[in-house]
């Protein structure tokens, strides 16, 4: 059995576990959640460091039929483009089961959730079938609403449930809608991707198909991904969710569907991607400067946090749009350094909001005074955020832009965003920093208690180590992205050729000489 299913599979089984204690064994409780997470995480790290850069086809695979009639199977596998996202997500989610502490009610139905959200998500990265990769993404997204909305907090907690899930539910009903038209146009009869890129290599998407589908699909994951104008959502959503869903939401499950559209859209729609280059690097700018300029007008530090989180976003959707490979690189590579910076971020200014009971800029002030653990670690996250070297974020925005400047139709874009990145950004994050940290601290703080527990320090000094090491050490990233990223952007280099294509009828055999 492949180490993906362990992976994905401890939290999900930790989570029927759960079911059978009783409400109030809090202490079981917790200890069982922490056990699953930190276990899919020791196996994570073990997988990604036994990984081989460059090796032909996928690792760790496995795959179980299902319904073969529809070509349906269990099947998992790794490559350059997912291996670090799967590592990234088991962290995170470790992370976020310890900042749980935070919960004070229905602390096992939390959990149960946090749980299967954590399984859905490790398990949809790691499927490379069609139907299981859009399912167990379902399966993390419903327990996404249910905690905004039970364990939510501020005014404006049911608005924003009913935002994030009408939202979701579109972007998630027009993707599937996209993948429902990819199984049946491929002429491959499966729902297996290997098979269907195999299949599309041979028989290329004919460019009325690929003009068709492709926007589906890019409009749908874009919308779970907070691509401008559909990002209203994500803002809102994270400002009143607890931190331990803002963590794996925004950390981890939106990426997604930029995962998607790089797994699946690039390789089996070239010529579709490269007319649809340019809107995608225009409406990238829209998350940059417009929510940038959004996020210099909060007062609220999780609704700036929220906001910096959707322009970070534009960074990887222009590397996409550069459809080559240093570009295809750098937002893979932003994935995953974003996924651990906002969930550094988002369990960062949870633990101000429990001890402060506030997060209004306007009423904090001067609390590295009194948190010095907690202000150093959101001082330096605000950094990473401003893409500061040292941290992953920098090295994966720098190789977006030199991917996208290396288009000469994408000049003007990167001029853009180069500003939005180093103005917009530093400008909100050292506002913000300046506000909060320093200054006069309020009476009313004077007793505020820092994280001195080094049980209580791990989550956030574990975020923020993985951020350094692939910041100093972005090789051990790179080596793995490059050779599979490479295989995307050959097939959208050949475009021209395969798209002119007639389509005809599949082989009859096809599936049964690839199964």
């Amino acid at each position: 059995m492949s180490i993906l299913t362990y992976i994905a599979g401890w939290p999900l089984l930790a989570a029927l576990l759960l079911v059978l204690v009783p409400g109030n064994y809090r202490v079981i409780i917790r200890a069982i959640a922490v056990l699953a997470t930190f276990i899919s995480m020791v196996l994570a790290i073990k997988m990604f460091c036994q990984f081989i850069p460059g090796h032909d086809g996928y690792q760790f695979e496995q795959q179980i039929p299902w319904v073969e009639s529809l070509g349906i199977s269990y099947h998992v596998g790794v490559d350059g483009l997912n291996v670090g996202l799967i590592l990234m997500g088991a962290i995170v989610a470790f992370a976020a089961t310890l900042c749980s502490w935070e919960i004070q009610k229905r602390e096992k139905e939390f959990y149960i959730l946090l749980l299967v959200m954590t399984g859905g998500i490790l398990g949809a990265f790691a499927s490379l079938d069609l139907f299981f990769f859009y399912f167990l993404h379902e399966l993390a997204l419903v327990p996404t609403f249910i905690m905004i909305g039970v364990w939510g907090r501020g005014e404006n907690k049911n608005y924003a449930t009913f935002q994030i899930t009408l939202y979701l539910s579109i972007g998630a009903l027009i993707a599937l809608i996209g993948l429902i038209a990819l199984y049946l146009q491929s002429g491959a009869h499966t729902f297996d991707i290997p098979k269907i890129i195999a299949y599309a290599k041979l028989n290329p998407l004919a460019a009325n198909v690929q003009n068709f589908i492709f926007p589906l699909l890019l409009f749908g994951f874009g919308i779970l991904v907070s691509l401008w104008p559909f990002h209203s959502w994500a803002p809102l959503g994270y400002g009143v969710a607890p931190a331990p869903t803002a963590m794996l939401h925004a950390g981890v499950l939106k990426k997604f569907g930029l995962y998607g559209l790089i797994r699946i859209a690039l390789p089996l729609m070239p010529q579709a991607a490269q007319s649809w280059m340019q809107i995608i690097a225009w409406l990238a700018i829209g998350n940059i400067l417009y929510v940038g300029w959004v996020a210099m007008r909060q007062k609220d530090l999780n609704l700036l946090i929220g906001n910096s989180s959707v322009a970070h976003m534009g960074f990887i959707f222009l590397g996409i749009a550069s459809l080559n490979l240093i570009g295809v690189t750098g937002a893979v590579l932003i994935m995953v350094a974003h996924g651990f910076l906002a969930a550094l971020t988002f369990a960062l200014s949870g633990y101000i909001y429990q001890k402060a009971g506030t997060l209004e800029i306007s009423e904090l002030g001067g609390l590295c005074r009194k948190l010095p653990f907690i202000g150093t670690l959101l001082l330096m996250a605000a950094m990473a955020g401003c893409g500061l070297p040292g941290f992953a974020n920098f090295v994966g925005e720098a190789t977006v832009f030199f991917g996208a400047w290396s288009q000469p139709t994408l000049h003007l874009v990167v001029v853009l965003a180069v500003w939005g990145a180093l103005i917009i950004g530093a400008v909100y994050m050292t506002r913000a920093i300046r506000n909060i940290l320093h200054g006069p601290l309020p009476e009313k703080f004077s007793n505020l208690p820092d994280a001195t527990n080094l049980w209580r320090q791990l989550p956030y000094a574990l975020l923020l180590v993985s951020l350094l090491i692939f910041g100093f050490v972005p090789k051990l990233l790179t080596d793995k992205i490059n050779p599979d990223a490479q295989k995307i952007i050959g097939v959208a280099d050949r475009h021209p050729a395969a798209t002119a294509v007639v389509r005809v009828a599949p082989p009859k055999n096809f599936v049964a000489q690839n199964k």
